[in-house]
């Protein structure tokens, strides 16, 4: 093994670089728009001479986004947005033959995930990339003297757009940043049909259980929850859907689903999903009331909706039995099974999102990067929606990509639609 330590990169093994150019490749095969955007880039250096600083998780689509952004000139460093989320393989490709700085090692302890983080700002950038916020977190709270070089930034989940409003809103946000994850084509897309099918993957392969017959609880219904209750309904799972939002719950029962207090769910439910970006979703009251046997997986972005410190305090032993599962035991000998440490079960224990989903997300990514470019300069510090026209070109790109056409309205339709005159 020939680990990469310098002060350009940290990576577990180079030599994994020509298995991850292979899987890099493979990934952009199902990325038609973002090669799109990659070759106007090149033509036109949008990007050249900005410094970027992202910190994303490090997979083999994140690697055709990188591509992407070097194409248009930009200056680029990585570090993971997840422990557990680094494809090893990638992150040496980007290093040993893109000459990407890269700072990233699958199962990474917290000092050397937030060591990774400072590595990635040492960059100083003008523009940051996060996946979480947690890049963000540490220029507002350790490396504020960044600010005044930095144009601006983009966030690509729910879970960071949640702490960067509340950073907004405490009048606290130095620059502004423009919510990706908000953008149609990312939560229509990503997080509904994206980790709807990726969660349920990392469940799959963590545990080879069968999926048909049982009961499964998935606690929040947002786009994430909606696409992994489809997917789980799909493999002939009886859904149980827990939920705080009255309407969020009503749109649950109304697509066939049960709801109920977690706390009744938990004395009947086999399998456990947390995506709420919440904190102790799953707590003490819920494990004492859990079955034996009870799987609980998190697939929000931060390893705190299942109060695992809580599991720990309630078991008398724990053990690691496959490969993302621990087994946790009580002392009446009931078992309860966490999966992937409690962090993000798509990419703890699978690939992350398939990569034509991630097209559509990164494809954002980039474009973003670019209006922000252009006008990061002119806006204020607040969290921005992405533009309009950006997200319909994103659109638009990806049914090119697929072959489809669709109607356009004549100016007769056009003129009726803008217009209060016309009734009956």
């Amino acid at each position: 093994m020939r680990r990469r330590i310098a002060g350009s990169s940290d990576i577990k093994d180079e030599s994994l670089s020509p298995a991850g150019e292979l899987r890099v490749q493979w990934a952009s095969r199902e990325m038609p728009v973002l090669q799109l955007i990659g070759k106007r880039f090149a033509k036109s250096k949008p990007l050249k001479g900005i410094r970027i600083s992202a910190c994303l998780h490090i997979t083999t689509e994140t690697a055709n986004l990188a591509l992407t952004l070097k194409a248009g000139g930009a200056d680029l460093t990585l570090c993971a947005s997840n422990p557990l989320s680094t494809q090893d393989d990638a992150a040496a490709y980007l290093v040993a033959e893109q000459g990407i700085p890269v700072f990233a090692i699958k199962g990474e302890d917290n000092k050397t995930y937030y060591k990774h983080i400072n590595a990635a700002l040492n960059h100083k950038p003008h523009i940051t990339m996060d996946d979480g916020a947690d890049l963000v977190a540490s220029i507002h709270k350790e490396r504020k003297e960044l600010i005044g070089n930095i144009i601006g930034g983009t966030e690509e989940t729910t879970t960071g757009v949640i702490r960067l409003r509340s950073l907004e809103q405490e009048k606290r946000l130095k620059y502004p940043i423009i919510a990706v994850n908000d953008a149609q084509t990312k939560h229509f897309f990503d997080n509904r049909y994206g980790t709807g099918q990726s969660s349920i993957d990392g469940i799959t392969r963590a545990t080879n259980i069968l999926w048909a017959g049982k009961k499964v609880v998935i606690c929040g219904y947002g786009w994430c929850g909606r696409g992994v209750a489809l997917r789980a309904k799909g493999l002939g799972a009886h859904v149980i859907v827990c939920e705080v939002d009255p309407i969020r719950a009503l749109e649950a029962v109304m697509d066939g689903y049960q709801a109920m207090p977690l706390l009744e769910a938990a004395k009947i439910g086999d399998i456990f999903i947390t995506v709420t970006g919440g904190l102790h979703i799953i707590d003490s009251e819920h494990m004492l009331a859990m079955k034996d046997g009870a799987i609980v997986a998190n697939s929000g972005h931060f390893n705190v909706e299942i109060n695992i410190p809580a599991l720990e305090k309630l078991s008398v032993d724990k053990k690691q039995i496959r490969g993302s599962v621990e087994q946790y035991t009580f002392a009446d000998r009931k078992h309860i099974y966490l999966l992937g440490e409690g962090r993000l079960i798509n990419l703890a224990a699978a690939e992350g999102h398939p990569a034509s989903v991630m097209d559509m997300s990164f494809a954002n990514q980039a474009l973003c990067v670019e209006y922000m470019v252009k006008r990061g300069k002119e806006l204020k510090p607040r969290v921005y929606p992405v533009p309009d026209e950006v997200d319909k070109e994103v659109g638009k790109l990806k049914l090119k990509a697929m072959g489809i056409a669709i109607d356009t309205l004549t100016p007769e339709q056009r003129k009726y639609l803008e217009s209060w005159e016309s009734g009956t």
